[in-house]
């Protein structure tokens, strides 16, 4: 009877765990699930939105870029000094976005939220006014305004975000926050008419910004060129009249993975970011 008994309660016992064990093994593949499915349209984002936040390289690659861009602010400051033409007031023009003011919060929130850049989310994020000054920018900004050199802010942000813009850059302390120094996107997200408004009447000795078309709209993607070839073609200016820095979040990189074709579904842009990587 004892044996029976026991062979019962060892039956009991490994049904028990059995049954324990696929539990775990489908609560386990639940999660993992519910996981991919809700991550799944920002998931690329995260090791760049991660690396742009938290690591050490980030920052130091920001206060190195502003450090040499302040090197190269003095050389060309002093090129025509002793030239006998009447001289234009001296200007740089910077991009907003990444470059100046840190939006990394709005794609961190996108990632968790497993969506993709919006008109609507953006907004919202902009009329929060909680952008911070990314390493270095602050610093050089005043220094240019130290040196009698006025700053203008181009940005691809709509004119309609003009005031919560404003004040997000006023708040900051950047110099030159008013409506004159900010030009942004109204008809045309080429910023080339923009920048030409300011040449008109200014020398602008330096461009900075973390897309190429923040400097010359040759950069913009199309099927037809290769947009490393102009880099090529540039090269001497990368350093001397232009100042790049790292955005791994977004850009027109982006377009080159897409062919253009940002309305291809998830599951297509994931494949297409695969088949674009170099596997030799």
């Amino acid at each position: 009877m004892k044996k029976i008994i026991l062979m019962i309660a060892l039956s009991v016992f490994v049904f028990s765990s059995c049954c324990d064990e696929k539990e775990v093994k489908t609560e386990k593949e639940i999660i993992i699930n519910k996981d991919s499915s809700e991550i799944s349209n920002a998931e690329h984002q995260v090791m760049a939105t991660l690396w742009f936040q938290k690591s050490a390289e980030a920052e130091a690659a920001y206060l190195q870029t502003y450090n040499f861009a302040k090197i190269i602010f003095d050389r060309n400051l002093k090129k025509d000094r002793f030239k006998l033409k009447k001289k234009k007031p001296k200007a740089i023009i910077t991009d907003i976005d990444e470059t100046v003011l840190n939006n990394s919060p709005y794609n961190a929130r996108l990632i968790e939220n497993g969506e993709h850049f919006t008109k609507e989310s953006w907004t919202k994020w902009v009329n929060e006014k909680k952008a911070k000054p990314l390493p270095g920018a602050l610093d050089f900004m005043n220094y240019a305004k130290e040196k009698g050199v006025e700053v203008f802010y181009v940005s691809n942000r709509s004119v309609k975000n003009l005031e919560p813009t404003l004040e997000n850059l006023k708040n900051a302390g950047f110099p030159f926050a008013d409506k004159k120094h900010i030009l942004l996107k109204d008809k045309t997200s080429d910023k080339t008419p923009r920048r030409n408004s300011i040449l008109k009447n200014y020398d602008v000795i330096l461009y900075l910004g973390d897309n190429l078309r923040d400097f010359d709209e040759i950069f913009k993607y199309s099927e037809k060129t290769n947009r490393n070839d102009f880099v090529s073609v540039h090269k001497d200016l990368f350093g001397t009249k232009y100042i790049v820095f790292p955005n791994p979040m977004y850009g027109e990189w982006e377009k080159e993975a897409y062919k253009g074709y940002f309305s291809k579904t998830d599951a297509e842009k994931r494949r297409m970011r695969i088949d674009v990587l170099e596997k030799n």
